[in-house]
């Protein structure tokens, strides 16, 4: 695993994870959004190629774009008219997608730093991304806290 600076964002350091395997197969993200920047795999004739849409830099994502290969949430897909109630109480958010909140709002969890914390085990390398969304964030009820891993493949949340 190699694992550098990719910049800041509102002060906080962004790094750069690139993981790869004896197959050939690698994989570039980073704790910003949890985002998968590239993945690299063989194609026929073994040459590896891009198959994942994205940029090849932070400045790309802190522009308005699409969610390239960003974790999405709290929530993904749009909440009608940016509002909801949840055992009798009205939850107002952020609009903004027209008049409903789309992916988590304004900041959304595309748009924060994870903690990062390298995964080594004998069946290879990756990395856990890590957040926790306090009480009231972009307007929603409760906590929720966030892990995935970029080796297994699964994630683990929890909502209180």
């Amino acid at each position: 695993m190699k694992r550098e600076s990719f910049g800041t964002v509102q002060g906080s350091p962004v790094e750069l994870f690139t993981l790869t395997n004896a197959h050939s197969l690698e994989v570039r993200c980073t704790n910003y959004g949890g985002i998968i920047l590239s993945l690299r795999v063989p194609d026929k004739r073994g040459r590896p190629d891009d198959v994942v849409l994205g940029f090849d830099n932070l400045d790309g994502y802190l522009q308005k774009q699409p969610y390239f290969g960003a974790i999405i949430g709290r929530y993904t897909n749009r909440i009608a008219e940016a509002r909801f109630t949840l055992d009798g109480k009205q939850y107002s958010l952020a609009a903004n997608d027209g008049l409903n909140s789309l992916h988590g709002g304004d900041r959304g969890f595309d748009k924060v730093v994870w903690k990062a914390e390298p995964l080594e085990n004998p069946n290879g390398v990756g990395v856990i991304f890590t957040y926790l969304s306090k009480k009231g964030e972009e307007g929603l009820p409760g906590k929720f806290e966030g892990q995935g891993d970029l080796y297994a493949f699964r994630s683990k949340c929890t909502y209180t």
